[in-house]
């Protein structure tokens, strides 16, 4: 199946608000996208395993996490328009280390590491906007960071809600406490206030 632009604009729109990738470089892009729907609760990313691929969201959330001596650690929620991949293997050409899970039905574009990573060394725009998208990953994971040393359970929830509002009111709140770091119970209170 070839994916056009109308199939996916969400995906577009939020490249496009990352960096003006061009037409014709979108194009490229098009070319290597596979259409692919996911039931909740499906892990796209398995810590000890190659995935080889990455997932443009359309519709839909997902999570990372870590598995922590049999504890979920959530790290990270991507909502549509976004895009999720196994760091380790992108990078550093290692098997993941974390979990990547649906947390609703999702509909998402499948692209291979090797293509995404050709489009980045021979295509300008693409490597412009991978590196802003992963500076502005690298802030997301430095802000959550220091909040998390510096800021009261209630700050932080409410950082939080301000940078994931999807996410607050369609993700399960045990999912949520942990990226914040604060028991479910504590944010059952600030929930409430």
């Amino acid at each position: 199946m070839v994916v056009s632009s109308s199939d996916i604009p969400r995906i577009i729109g939020r490249i496009r608000s990352d960096w003006a990738v061009g037409d014709e470089s979108m194009a490229r892009l098009l070319e290597c996208l596979h259409p692919c729907d996911f039931p909740k609760r499906t892990l796209l990313v398995r810590a000890g395993e190659r995935c080889r691929s990455a997932f443009f969201i359309e519709n839909g959330i997902t999570r990372s996490f870590w598995l922590v001596d049999g504890e979920e650690i959530t790290t990270s929620f991507s909502e549509e328009g976004g895009i999720v991949f196994s760091m380790d293997e992108m990078y550093y050409n290692r098997v993941s280390e974390e979990f990547v899970e649906t947390l609703e039905p999702v509909n998402a574009y499948r692209i291979a590491v090797d293509d995404i990573q050709r489009l980045w060394s021979s295509d300008l725009d693409w490597a412009n906007w991978g590196r802003v998208i992963h500076q502005n990953e690298y802030r997301r994971l430095h802000r959550s960071h220091k909040e998390r040393l510096t800021l009261p359970a209630k700050e932080r929830y409410e950082e939080f809600c301000r940078q994931f509002p999807l996410v607050i009111q369609r993700a399960n709140l045990a999912f949520i406490a942990s990226y914040l770091g604060i028991t479910p119970a504590t944010l059952s209170r600030l929930r409430s206030r």
